[in-house]
C-alpha cells in the first residue's frame, strides 16, 4: 500500500491510500480463451526527440514494441494504428506503416499471437473536394500495403467518406468494391461520432438504427470476406441489436468501452467477442477476467471485470476522443514507459482533477501494478502543478 495526496473538486486535499493489485501472471505461456480479445495498443512518444510536439510525432519504437509483447505475454491480440494509438489524431498514415510494419515483425518472432492492422484513408488532404473514387483509391493503397507485408485488416471508418457520400449508396459502393479485393477476411470498424466528430453520420444516417440497415446490408451482401464488425457506439443496446442480426459467421467485435463486461460475457442468444481500448489499460484484469471466464467461472469474470467499468467509463468520458490521454497515463503509472509524454501534446488533454479520480478508480479496480512506484509519480505530476 501507499498513500498520496490528491486533489478534490471541492479544491481541498484528500489523503488517499492504494489497496492491493491483481497478482500479474508468470511469465510464461499466454492463456487460452473463449472469446477472441483485442487491444487496441497505444504509441510511446519520444520526448527526447527535437520537434515541435503539436505538429510533428516521434515515437519511441521499441518502447512502443515491448509494449505489444506486454499485450501478448497476457494472451490479448494487438490491434494495430487505431484510433488509440492515435490514428489520425497525431499519428499519420506514414507513421502508422512504419508502426504496422515494426509490429508485424515483433510479431513474427511469437508464433500463435494476433495482431491486425487498421487501414484507412487517413493520407488523403483533409479539406477540399474529394469524391468517392479518391476514398476507394486511398483505402486500396493502404490495404495494398498492409497486405504486402502480410498483415490482417481492420477496414477503418473514413472521415473523407464521410465528407464524400451523397448517402447509404455511396456507402455500399466503396466498401463493396474494397471488400471484392480483399485477401483474407476483415474486421469492418464502425467508429462512433463520440469518438470522432467527423465520423457523424456515417453509413449515411446521422440516426445510428439507420445507419446500422445501411451497415448490415454491406455485411450480408459480403460476407465470406469479413471476419466481424467491431462497433463502437457506447451503447450495448444498439450493439445487441446488430449482434442478432449479423450474417452467420461474422463476428461481434464489441468497442463499447462503458458495458464490454455484460456484452463479452452474453448470454442465451450470444456473446461479443472484443476489441477495445481499455484493454491496453487493464490489460492484466482483461486477461485474468477472460481466463475465468473460459473456465466457466461467469461470477469470477464478472468479479474481476465489472470493479474496471467505473474507471472505463471515467477515461472514455465526453470528450471520449481524448481517452487516449488517459489510457498512456495509466501506462505512466504502471511503470510501462518512463514519461506521461504524447504525440500531439494530447497529455494536455485531460484536467489534474480527471488525473488523481482515474488513480482513485485504477486502484479501486486493482489495475495499479505497484501502487508504490503509482503513488510516487502521481506525486511527482502533482509537484509539477504547484501541490507539494
Amino acid at each position: 500500500m501507499a498513500t498520496v495526496s490528491l486533489p478534490t473538486k471541492d479544491r481541498r486535499i484528500d489523503h488517499y491510500t492504494t489497496g492491493e493489485p491483481i497478482e500479474l501472471p508468470k511469465r510464461g505461456a499466454a492463456p487460452k480463451f473463449n472469446r477472441i480479445a483485442y487491444a487496441a495498443a497505444h504509441v510511446v512518444a519520444d520526448p527526447l526527440a527535437d520537434i515541435d510536439p503539436w505538429l510533428d510525432a516521434a515515437i519511441d519504437w521499441d518502447k512502443t514494441i515491448a509494449f505489444r509483447h506486454y499485450l501478448w505475454d497476457l494472451g490479448l491480440g494487438v490491434a494495430e494504428a487505431m484510433d488509440t494509438a492515435q490514428r489520425g489524431m497525431g499519428l499519420d498514415w506514414s507513421g502508422a506503416r512504419e508502426l504496422i510494419r515494426r509490429a508485424l515483425e515483433a510479431a513474427k518472432t511469437r508464433p500463435g499471437v494476433k495482431i491486425s492492422c487498421g487501414v484507412g484513408t487517413d493520407h488523403l488532404a483533409p479539406n477540399g473536394s474529394i469524391g468517392t473514387d479518391e476514398v476507394i483509391r486511398a483505402y486500396e493503397e493502404q490495404i495494398e500495403a498492409v497486405e504486402a507485408m502480410g498483415g490482417r485488416l481492420i477496414v477503418m471508418a473514413s472521415r473523407a467518406l464521410a465528407r464524400a457520400a451523397q448517402g447509404p449508396d455511396d456507402y455500399a459502393r466503396v466498401y463493396g468494391r474494397i471488400l471484392r479485393q480483399v485477401r483474407e477476411p476483415v474486421m469492418i470498424h464502425w467508429l462512433g461520432e463520440m469518438f470522432d466528430p467527423a465520423l457523424e453520420g456515417y453509413f449515411g444516417a446521422r440516426d445510428h438504427m439507420a445507419a446500422m440497415e445501411t451497415c448490415l446490408a454491406i455485411l450480408h451482401a459480403h460476407a465470406p470476406k469479413i471476419d466481424g464488425i467491431k462497433v463502437s457506439l457506447l451503447s450495448k443496446e444498439k450493439e445487441i441489436a446488430m449482434r442478432q442480426r449479423l450474417p452467420p459467421g461474422v463476428r461481434m467485435y464489441t468497442g463499447d468501452d462503458f458495458n464490454y463486461a455484460e456484452l463479452i460475457a452474453g448470454d442465451e442468444h450470444g456473446y461479443s467477442d472484443a476489441l477495445l481500448g481499455i484493454f491496453d489499460a487493464i490489460a492484466p484484469a482483461a486477461a485474468a477476467g477472460l481466463a475465468r471466464l473460459s473456465a466457466g467461472d461467469l461470477q469470477g469474470f464478472h468479479g474481476i471485470l465489472e470493479p474496471t467499468v467505473p474507471l472505463s467509463r471515467h477515461i472514455f468520458k465526453s470528450p471520449t476522443r481524448f481517452y487516449k490521454t488517459g489510457v498512456v497515463f495509466l501506462a505512466w503509472l504502471n511503470g510501462l514507459q518512463d514519461h506521461f509524454v504524447m504525440i500531439g501534446g494530447q497529455e494536455s488533454a485531460r484536467s489534474l482533477l480527471h488525473l488523481a479520480e482515474l488513480f482513485r478508480l485504477a486502484d479501486k479496480a486493482r489495475v495499479l501494478h505497484d501502487p508504490e512506484l503509482a503513488a510516487a509519480r502521481m506525486t511527482k505530476l502533482l509537484a509539477v502543478h504547484g501541490i507539494v
